[in-house]
């Protein structure tokens, strides 16, 4: 039987979320369809590694060729990743264009340096339909406007993980409304999940003990320096609280510093990335989101699939719209006073308030599994 080709170009550099949303969706699309076969794009030999570091099959993958070479240029930083970007825009140029013309997909998903397939196609006529996938509220000037309203002539759909970013970018009126659709990322897979929270914790400290829940790369955007300070002085009422962060990033050293300035060491844990993040759901009181900025944060997704209780910053954009204050407890951005005050709140929550919030997260989550996900993408590309 026939298949139509539904390709997605996401050139990844570091450990992002954007991995497990492209492979989440191609995996949707080929276990669920009958009538699309889902392919991502490796630019130079990334996806492969990512495949079998994470033992997740996708033998359906296409080179563009092998530059070895990019994988020794650091990734952190803006300098570093830009630079990298570059590299990858002006070395897959004329493959990228072959490849559209030669294999004619019928669709192309595009998630990272999306400028390049964007370019491709207001350049050259392909049968090929590119969807652009948008994740954060986009920075605009006159120049990039200028620019998008040429790039996006040609578009066929865009997607948007939330509607608050929807709702932005059609102020911005680039293009026509009709062209913009809402997509939940396929963030769940409750089977999986069933047997990751029975996984091991290595911590012997972590097993029986309750603790507060932190999870994201130690970076600015994650804002851990706030949610140090900020727990330092619910500590100064309630000892008996522990804060486990889990993640790595450029922050680490200065986070570390200072917990070490507080003597907060027994009480304050930053224990690095790691691959199964769900067995620590499973004795966590409540699971924190600290961010400055989200899109929509699939952590808190994830915490809400676990059955546990999520505080989060009222972060643009996704927290509110996910906990609506009823599935969560929300807290003003950066907002030390409210973070206390909300973390009060959630100390006096009895059990049936907790059971309640838990069910209604629970039945709101699966929007985001990959089924849901599959037949909202398929409403698209049969659009």
């Amino acid at each position: 039987m026939f298949k139509k080709k539904v390709y997605y170009w996401c050139p990844v550099i570091s450990n992002v979320a954007t991995i497990n949303a492209t492979i989440n969706s191609i995996n949707s699309l080929n276990k669920f369809s009958n009538n699309y076969q889902a392919k991502v794009i490796d630019t130079y030999g990334e996806w492969k590694k990512i495949s079998s570091k994470r033992n997740i099959d996708i033998n359906n993958t296409l080179s563009l060729g092998k530059f070895n070479f990019i994988e020794t240029i650091p990734s952190e930083g803006f300098i570093f990743s830009r630079f990298k970007y570059l590299l990858i825009f002006i070395l897959s140029f004329l493959k990228l264009k072959n490849f559209l013309k030669k294999e004619m997909p019928e669709y192309l998903i595009i998630h990272l340096v999306t400028s390049l397939p964007l370019l491709l196609n207001c350049i050259y006529n392909f049968d090929t339909k590119i969807i652009l996938r948008i994740s954060g509220k986009p920075k605009m000037n006159l120049f990039r406007s200028l620019l998008w309203k040429i790039a996006l002539r040609k578009i066929f759909k865009i997607t948007f993980p939330t509607k608050e970013t929807l709702e932005e970018f059609k102020k911005l009126r680039l293009i026509e409304d009709n062209k913009l659709e809402l997509l939940y990322d396929p963030v769940l897979n409750f089977k999986d999940i069933s047997i990751k929270k029975h996984g091991i914790i290595s911590e012997k400290f972590l097993k029986k003990e309750k603790y507060l829940l932190s999870i994201g790369r130690l970076t600015k955007q994650k804002n851990f320096d706030f949610l140090l300070n900020a727990f330092t002085k619910i500590l100064t009422n309630n000892q008996k609280y522990k804060l486990v962060i889990i993640g790595e990033g450029e922050d680490r050293k200065k986070l570390q510093n200072i917990i070490n300035s507080f003597k907060l060491q027994k009480s304050i844990h930053l224990i690095g990335f790691k691959d199964n993040i769900f067995k620590y759901f499973r004795n966590a009181e409540c699971f924190i989101l600290s961010s400055l900025w989200e899109d929509p944060g699939w952590v808190l997704i994830e915490a809400m699939a676990s059955n546990t209780l999520v505080l989060s910053s009222d972060c643009p954009s996704g927290p509110k719209e996910i906990l609506d204050n009823e599935r969560g407890i929300l807290f003003k951005n950066n907002s030390e006073i409210d973070f206390i005050k909300k973390f009060d709140y959630f100390k006096k929550l009895d059990a049936s308030k907790k059971k309640m919030i838990k069910l209604k997260s629970k039945i709101f989550v699966k929007k985001f599994t990959l089924l849901q996900h599959h037949k909202n993408l398929l409403l698209i590309l049969n659009s």
